[in-house]
């Protein structure tokens, strides 16, 4: 019996079997993004990736379908969760706290706009990793952290503002060696120097 080695996988969870079974087991592994639960295109692309599952298969939207049916699995949209499963703990969309710290003048900047900017950051403990005297980028296109996508957005020139950036705006789990830890919240003091 050459299963004997895989046995302590075995406690926790047979080897899922039918196209269902696997569904109800990507959803487990990985984290729902909302209350709903795991979206379809993340199954699928979890299955074809740890169990070979065609994705364009029609099999699998059956599976899906036999699953809700079956009162197995619970359909929002286009997200699934299994049925008495604990619904994640979804904390609310992160977002970053702006404490005005002088009001510019002129336009507010936008979206598509280039700004350049003065900024200081600094981790939670007070260790300042960043600080630039004029940093240009376009805001709204990715360029930087969310944080500062979202906190920059309607400042005007001469403008300052503190940025209070949670992890997940910022660098998230990964966060960027070997200044910014995983998971750090990070604190910019930002002041607006012209718009473009």
């Amino acid at each position: 019996h050459h299963y004997t080695h895989y046995s302590h996988y075995h406690t926790t969870m047979a080897p899922p079997k039918t196209l269902l079974d696997k569904i109800v087991y990507a959803i487990r592994q990985q984290p729902a993004a909302s209350a709903n639960g795991v979206s379809r295109a993340a199954i699928v692309k979890y299955l074809s990736a740890e169990f070979n599952v065609d994705k364009t298969k029609a099999a699998s939207k059956k599976a899906f379908k036999d699953g809700v049916s079956k009162g197995i699995l619970i359909q929002t949209g286009q997200s699934f969760r299994v049925k008495g499963d604990k619904v994640p703990e979804v904390a609310e969309e992160p977002k970053v706290t702006i404490e005005e710290l002088k009001e510019g003048k002129g336009p507010a900047a936008e979206s598509g706009d280039t700004v350049t900017v003065k900024y200081e950051g600094k981790l939670t403990d007070g260790t300042i990793f960043d600080s630039a005297k004029s940093f240009e980028f376009t805001l709204g296109a990715g360029e930087v952290i969310k944080g500062w996508d979202q906190g920059i957005a309607g400042m005007k020139v001469g403008g300052k503002r503190k940025l209070f950036v949670p992890s997940k705006l910022g660098y998230g789990k990964r966060g960027a060696a070997p200044e910014i830890p995983p998971n750090a919240d990070l604190q910019f003091e930002v002041k607006l120097k012209s718009i473009e």
